[in-house]
């Protein structure tokens, strides 16, 4: 096991003299042109080196590389010489969590100004030394130049109190020297030759292993328990507080054997829906509250009148995020503070939670983020470092609390299904008339993410935070006069809601994207001209003809109805603002065994300045992969009392050699604001999949996931309605 060295800010500055550029924002990001309290978040040492302080952890995105990028860009000092402090409530300010793609817009624009800010004061000092205007001088290569001085020996120890100017003049793109090149991240050898520090490889002097039993449904309550079960195992501690059941000892393996076998008997609980009909359940489900997305003309009478009416029914289920290692927290309790290692990608709000739910000061309570095995959202590891701070509390000693397989696929909490209803009308020219969704989503306060530990301890949470925003990219991003779009917000939810990679937006765009190409098959019409009439923004048909063009795309109406092959597209705007993703797909067909197997992928991406390419290709790639294993595989299923797939033969996701040929094309408008790319390429991946099974096939799937079982059924439906002809 490897133990990182946990330095404070203070240990970190006592190699050498530093300037501080203090800045201290609110959680979402820097508010334009509002003065800034400032904290400690650039520190230039005395050898020339540079560290970053930031909130925004970096999930193996890429982003601290995209954030030393930045800062050296306009501090004018090598990336080389930067290093990212991610993640510590003790170190770093609070500018807020990772999620939402917000890591370049938010994170990497404050990391920007503040070196901006940076910038003008070392000038500003060796303008007095140099005695010369600061506007003759600029920063290169670390140092001052004209005048040669380096920047490490114009700091010499001392500290500044600056508040960051939001107004600060950016070096002028066209003169970029560092931002728009590929870049090798640092944790890549490191990831690559096994010797990269993960939280679950983490250990602390005096540490003890701890399992937690689960009760085997989620309403069910510890009525007794057996603690001289497990009496053959010794150095076991049993911990028990409500219906918390949790064993520790210093021995991993005595912990997990401890676990599977303490004898507990449980309160019976089946109060479940059950996920087999779930649409029925979602449609007639008690509604909280109804929110119009978009009301634009009057739909209702333009579908009224109309000649031609389509409607289509979409549904996405509920998702894991299935995580390759299950999460993992280590937490030590003591009189004189407590300390937190997990992979959370929003450490103060999980210090805030945290200190919420134990009835703890925010500030006794330090959270340190380390490298988990991914989440894209909130997965299970705010519920594993809740689990080890109740069990390190009771016992007295540090706890390292490892989930198990079967905990992180039962009792993380999940992506929210979806249900769509969509309806629109072709005038006399083939265009869209008008468009109407209704979307059905759990919810309520029992979506909120209560920590699932310190529920069954009986400790009171009457907060959480849901899934997200779910209805963004409902709405059709196409030139439509009459538009309606409704979200039924639901009373309640069988299954615990988060926020999992792109949330809300893959299963609207599936059913937008979809229902867009059924409109362009009704009209006779190719699906990526019928797109491109209603579409005016220039950077829209950029990435459509791109995609289009990489695909080899040949004009003409869906179906293709000359094999089992079949081409796609799909199109969105992330949260119709954001960046521009194209996506087309050629997929074959076997129509006996129903195996959908995608063959080539091309994306055409734009999101504006690009700051690394080669880390952008990447999450643009990940972003694919990840989406069509949900497409294809995906689907959390339950009973009347837990989760049922709870294991890798149950859950499945893509394996490696259904892995199709991708082809990105990045699209960089260096005049343009730089979004993120954690989550834009997911959006159309399901509708371009379904889009393309539908030109092979000439039936629709509206459902996912698209499974060789599903397919099947799908095509003998389709038989059965459109019997061949005789002859």
């Amino acid at each position: 096991m490897i133990t990182p060295i946990a330095l404070s800010r203070r240990d970190l500055l006592k190699s050498g003299g530093a300037l501080i550029v203090s800045f201290a924002l609110r959680q979402s990001g820097v508010a334009q042109g509002r003065s800034q309290e400032l904290d400690s978040f650039i520190a230039v040492r005395a050898d020339g080196s540079v560290l970053l302080y930031t909130s925004h952890v970096d999930i193996g995105t890429g982003i601290s590389t995209v954030f030393r990028q930045v800062a050296a860009e306009e501090l004018g000092i090598p990336v080389e010489r930067f290093t990212v402090v991610e993640g510590d409530t003790a170190t770093t300010p609070d500018h807020g969590g990772t999620g939402g793609s917000t890591g370049v817009p938010r994170g990497a624009a404050d990391i920007r100004r503040a070196a901006a800010t940076a910038r003008e004061a070392i000038i500003a000092v060796a303008a007095t030394q140099l005695n010369r205007p600061e506007s003759e001088l600029t920063i290169e290569n670390g140092e001052v130049r004209p005048g040669d001085l380096a920047v490490a020996s114009l700091i010499g120890g001392k500290r500044f109190a600056l508040k960051v100017n939001p107004n600060i003049k950016l070096k002028d793109p066209a003169r970029y020297t560092t931002v728009g090149k590929a870049i090798l991240r640092t944790d890549v050898p490191l990831k690559c030759t096994g010797r990269q520090v993960y939280l679950q490889d983490f250990t602390v002097p005096g540490m003890l292993h701890g399992r937690v039993v689960r009760p085997p449904s989620f309403g069910a309550r510890l009525v007794s328990l057996d603690e001289s079960s497990i009496k053959g195992i010794p150095a076991v501690r049993v911990v028990r507080k409500g219906s918390f059941v949790g064993v520790v000892s210093k021995d991993e393996w005595a912990a997990i054997r401890a676990a599977r076998d303490l004898k507990a008997e449980w309160s019976s609980w089946e109060e479940l829906p059950g996920s087999v009909n779930f649409e029925s359940a979602l449609r007639s489900g008690a509604i909280d509250r109804d929110q119009t997305v978009l009301n634009k003309g009057d739909a209702a009478s333009a579908l009224s009148g109309a000649p031609k009416v389509l409607t289509a029914t979409y549904y996405w289920p509920f998702q894991s995020h299935a995580s390759l290692g299950p999460s993992c927290a280590v937490a030590d309790a003591r009189p004189s503070g407590t300390t937190v290692w997990s992979s959370t990608q929003s450490p103060f709000g999980l210090r805030s939670n945290l200190a919420k739910v134990f009835g703890m000061r925010e500030e006794s309570i330090r959270v340190i983020y380390m490298d988990g095995s991914g989440s894209y959202g909130t997965n299970g590891a705010s519920d594993a470092a809740a689990d080890a701070l109740l069990i390190s509390r009771e016992v007295g000693a540090p706890v390292r609390v490892q989930w198990m397989r079967h905990d992180e696929h039962g009792w993380d909490p999940k992506g929210p299904a979806q249900l769509l209803d969509v309806r629109a009308a072709l005038d006399a020219d083939g265009k869209i008339a008008a468009w109407e969704t209704q979307m059905w989503l759990p919810g309520g306060p029992q979506g909120e993410r209560a920590l699932v530990g310190p529920e069954l301890a009986g400790m009171a949470q009457d907060h959480g935070q849901g899934a997200g925003l779910m209805t963004a990219n409902a709405d059709p991003p196409y030139a439509i006069s009459n538009v309606r779009v409704v979200a039924h917000n639901l009373k309640t939810t069988p299954l615990r809601l988060s926020n999992l990679r792109a949330p809300g937006k893959i299963g609207n765009v599936f059913a937008v994207e979809g229902f867009t190409d059924e409109l362009a098959a009704a009209a006779g019409m190719d699906a990526l001209e019928f797109r491109k009439r209603g579409l005016s923004d220039p950077r829209a048909h950029a990435v459509l003809d791109r995609a289009a063009q990489m695909i080899g795309w040949q004009p003409r109406p869906s179906p293709n109805r000359s094999g089992d092959i079949g081409r796609g597209i799909a199109y969105a705007r992330y949260k119709q603002a954001e960046n521009y993703v194209a996506i087309a797909m050629e997929v074959a067909v076997n129509r006996s065994t129903g195996q959908i197997t995608v063959r080539r992928i091309a994306c055409a991406h734009d999101c504006g300045l690009i700051v690394n390419p080669d880390g952008l290709r990447n999450q643009v790639e990940g972003n694919i992969m990840q989406t069509l294993s949900r497409t294809l595989h995906e689907e959390v299923r339950f009973d009347r009392s837990k989760v049922t797939t709870t294991d890798w033969a149950s859950y499945p996701i893509l394996r490696f050699s259904e892995a199709p040929t991708v082809e990105v094309a990045l699209i960089n408008r260096p005049d343009q604001p730089a979004y993120g790319a954690g989550e834009a390429a997911s959006a159309p991946v399901a509708a371009a999949v379904a889009n393309a099974v539908f030109d092979a096939t000439g039936v629709r799937l509206r459902s996912v996931p698209f499974s060789a079982e599903s397919m099947k059924k799908t095509l003998r439906a389709s038989r059965d309605t459109h019997p061949a002809p005789r002859g």
